[in-house]
């Protein structure tokens, strides 16, 4: 490190701060050292600089789900927010969330000395107050439970399927289904509730709920029954874009087409959405702000501040998938 100092023409503590926590020192000054770095080919020694500073800089991550949109993309943008911060992630995937295996995740992640540990439950697994009653870092849950003694951040689900709902009632449409995520998942019954309660709100006819299971394959299966069993529908809110995707071909199959003959609202707005034939219709989740805003409450535990657990609102995203009721008139009530 002396070497480094002595080539950019600062002092050590500079170069530590470089190399540690960049965002306090200015750029032409980082410019500096970072090029140092390069032609001397320093690594920093993260053992040393553990063992001196007390800590790692490592952020421990348990996800379950990976391979769906929403958490995978959390993760990289916790990690991104991470390395911005001078932090490295430390990832520890789950095939089911439960008290005893993420329990055991937290240990195996302490034995790496990590500073702070982040939970990414897809599943909206709760219980990270149980699992985590042993730890002496900092806990932060993404779509947890908000109200526990953990800090937690989510995307307010009830918000998101009832700005969908409203779009349709505002449409014109009065016989609205609804194509709902599985029944043990948290995230699928708030919006559930939310779809029920808005059609409620605007003195409606509850409309026909059918359940699929996030696939794009039970999205197909569930549309086939919907426009089969009741041709009254004119509009239908997906529980999520995967689904939404299988709606599509079960609307082609049957020989029907969003938005002339039915309206279709997805969630979450994954890359693909708008690139559907028509564009989709969604409600976005903001997965990068997801990651940003926990890792800052890493970030505010570590400094000792307070961390409230926060709702991030989603947005409504109109494509051409929605429309007024053929002919521009209501359905009856």
């Amino acid at each position: 490190m002396a070497d480094v100092a002595h080539a950019a023409g600062v002092s050590h503590q500079t170069v530590s701060r470089v190399l540690n926590a960049p965002q306090t020192v200015s750029p032409d000054t980082r410019q500096r050292v970072l090029r140092a770095v390069a032609d001397l080919g320093y690594r920093r020694n993260s053992v040393a600089r553990a063992l001196a500073s007390g800590h790692t800089r490592l952020i421990g991550v348990v996800v379950d789900e990976l391979a769906f949109h929403g958490p995978g993309s959390t993760v990289v943008a916790v990690a991104e927010a991470a390395r911005q911060a001078g932090y490295a992630i430390s990832l520890d995937p789950q095939v089911t969330m439960s008290t005893d295996t993420v329990s055991a995740a937290l240990d195996r992640l302490l034995s790496r000395a990590v500073d702070a540990v982040i939970v990414v439950s897809a599943h909206g697994w709760a219980d990270i107050d149980a699992a985590a009653a042993h730890l002496d870092v900092p806990v932060v849950s993404i779509d947890g439970a908000l109200g526990g003694a953990t800090a937690s951040v989510g995307v307010d689900q009830r918000a998101g399927a009832g700005l969908a709902t409203r779009h349709l009632v505002e449409l014109g449409h009065r016989r609205i289904a609804h194509v709902a995520g599985p029944a043990d998942w948290p995230q699928a019954a708030e919006r559930r509730a939310a779809v029920a309660q808005t059609i409620a709100e605007h003195g409606l006819t509850p409309g026909p709920v059918l359940e699929g299971d996030w696939s794009a394959r039970s999205g197909h299966v569930a549309m086939r029954r919907l426009l089969q069993r009741h041709r009254d529908v004119t509009a239908v809110v997906v529980a999520n874009d995967q689904m939404a995707v299988g709606a599509y071909r079960a609307l082609t199959e049957l020989g029907r087409r969003a938005p002339d003959d039915i309206s279709v609202v997805g969630f979450d707005d994954i890359p693909e959405a708008a690139y559907l034939s028509p564009p989709l219709t969604t409600i976005r989740q903001d997965f990068s702000a997801l990651g940003r805003e926990a890792v800052r409450l890493v970030l505010s535990a570590l400094a000792g501040e307070p961390c409230p657990s926060r709702l991030i609102p989603p947005k409504l995203v109109v494509r051409a998938s929605t429309a007024r009721p053929r002919g521009g008139q209501s359905a009856t009530r």
